[in-house]
C-alpha cells in the first residue's frame, strides 16, 4: 500500500468536521488541531432534555431527536471572546424570539451549576451554561432543555483504547510487513477497563467511543450507488448520500497523480477498505502524525434524517442492513467508519515506514500529553498497519 501510494495515485484528507454542540449540524474546516481528546472545540456541549419533575435528564441526540439537524451551527472567529453562532432553520417560534444564538466559545465554569451526564455509559460532570441559551433551544426543540458544557472534565474511555505504542519498525514496505499485520491481530488488542485517572489512559469529551472518527468517500460512493431512484435525481457527480450523515472528523478520499499515466492508475482507495486499518499516518516528514484505528462504528437510526426536514425519511439504513453487518461484537448495526485516536509522535530516525521506527522517548510523551498537533484538507494519509480481520467491537453493555 505505502509503495502504491508514493508511486501514483494517493489518499489525502478532503474534509475535516467540529460538533462543538453535539448532535446539531457540523462545521466544516479547512484546518484543524488533533488532541489527544479529540479535535479542538469538538463535542465540548451537549444537549439534555429535562426529564417530567425537572429530577433527570435525557441525552439529545440526532438518532432521537431528529430536529437536531435543523440547528446550524458557526464559530464567530472576529469575536473575543470566541462565540459558537447557532442558527435554527426550521419553523419560526416568534417574531421577537431570535432565530441566532451566540454560545461562549469557552464559558467561565466557576459559578456555573453542575449536572451528572453518562454519554455512552461513560458518566462526567458537566455545567449547565445558563437560562437564556436554555431558554432558546427550549422553545425551538420544543421540549425543556438545558445546554451543558464539559469544561475541563472528561470521560473514561471503556474499550478500545489504543496500547500506548505498537512495537517498532512494524508496517510499511519492509519485507516482515504482511508477517507483523498477522501477529498484531492478536498482540495489538484495544485496551479494555482501563480508568483514565489510574492508568493515565484516553479520555473523552462528548464524543461516543473514541476521540475521533474517520470515514471514506469510497465507501460512501458504494452505499450512494445503492440508491439508484435517489441518484437519479441528482445533478451529475453529486452523491445520493451526503457524508454528513455519518457525522464524522475526518474524511479521506483518492486523489489522482498529476502525471501523464495517471489515467492508467490502480484505485489505492477502494469501499470499504478502511474496515481493515489498523493505522494511518497524516502529513509528512517530521510533521507526520499517527492515528490508531482501533474499533467500527455501529450505524443507528441517525443516518436516516434528512437534513433538509429535521425528520426520519431516507432508507440509508436499511441499504446497509443487507451486507454490512459484519462486526460480530454488534451484529445488529451495519458499519460504516473507523473509530480513532491519536498516538504519541515517533523519532524520525532510523528504518521503517515513513521513517517511524523507533519510540520518541519521554520526552516527546510529555510533550504528546499537552501539544496539539496541526492537520488540513489536502495532507496525504498513508496507511501504516493493515489488519488481517476486522476489529471485534466490545464495548460493555
Amino acid at each position: 500500500m505505502a509503495e502504491a501510494q508514493a508511486k501514483g495515485a494517493k489518499i489525502q484528507i478532503t474534509e475535516l468536521y467540529i460538533y462543538p454542540i453535539k448532535s446539531l449540524r457540523p462545521i466544516s474546516l479547512r484546518t484543524a488541531q488533533l488532541r489527544r481528546e479529540g479535535l479542538r472545540h469538538d463535542r465540548r456541549f451537549m444537549l439534555l432534555k429535562v426529564a417530567d419533575g425537572g429530577g433527570a435528564y435525557d441525552n439529545v441526540l440526532v438518532s432521537k431527536y431528529a430536529q437536531c439537524a435543523l440547528f446550524a451551527q458557526a464559530l464567530d472567529d472576529d469575536a473575543s471572546p470566541r462565540n459558537i453562532v447557532v442558527t435554527y432553520r426550521g419553523e419560526q417560534v416568534g417574531e421577537q424570539d431570535r432565530d441566532e444564538l451566540r454560545v461562549p466559545l469557552e464559558p467561565a465554569v466557576e459559578d456555573l451549576e453542575t449536572v451528572d451526564v453518562d454519554v455512552f455509559g461513560s458518566p462526567t460532570r458537566a455545567f449547565r451554561v445558563g437560562e437564556t441559551c436554555d431558554a432558546w433551544f427550549s422553545a425551538r426543540l420544543g421540549f425543556p432543555a438545558v445546554l451543558v458544557y464539559i469544561g475541563d472534565n472528561r470521560r473514561s474511555v471503556l474499550a478500545h483504547a489504543p496500547p500506548s505504542s505498537p512495537p517498532p519498525g512494524i508496517g510499511g514496505g519492509s519485507w516482515h510487513s504482511s508477517v507483523a499485520s498477522f501477529l498484531l491481530s492478536y498482540l495489538y488488542q484495544p485496551q479494555q477497563g482501563k480508568s483514565p485517572e489510574k492508568e493515565g489512559g484516553e479520555r473523552l469529551v462528548f464524543n461516543e467511543a473514541a476521540p475521533f472518527l474517520l470515514t471514506s468517500w469510497a465507501s460512501l460512493r458504494d452505499v450512494s450507488a445503492r440508491l439508484r431512484d435517489v441518484t437519479a435525481r441528482m445533478p451529475d457527480g453529486a452523491p445520493a448520500v451526503d457524508m454528513v450523515k455519518f457525522r464524522p472528523n475526518i474524511v479521506v478520499d483518492q486523489v489522482p497523480s498529476p502525471s501523464p499515466s495517471a489515467d492508467n492508475e490502480q484505485p489505492v482507495l477502494k469501499a470499504w477498505d478502511e474496515d481493515f486499518w489498523g493505522e494511518v499516518a497524516i502529513g509528512g516528514g517530521g510533521a507526520r502524525r499517527r492515528l490508531a484505528l482501533t474499533a467500527n462504528c455501529g450505524r443507528c437510526v441517525s443516518i436516516d434524517v434528512n437534513y433538509a426536514t429535521g425528520r426520519r425519511t431516507d432508507a440509508v439504513l436499511r441499504k446497509l442492513m443487507r451486507d454490512r453487518r459484519v462486526d460480530p461484537g454488534n451484529k445488529w448495526s451495519p458499519v460504516f467508519g473507523r473509530y480513532a485516536f491519536l498516538l504519541p509522535p515517533q523519532s524520525t530516525t532510523g528504518g521503517g515506514s515513513g521513517g517511524s521506527n523507533g519510540d520518541s522517548g519521554g520526552e516527546d510523551d510529555a510533550l504528546f500529553a499537552t501539544a496539539p498537533a496541526d492537520v488540513a484538507v489536502g495532507d496525504e494519509v498513508e496507511v501504516t498497519r493493515r489488519l488481517g480481520e476486522r476489529d471485534v467491537w466490545a464495548w460493555p453493555e
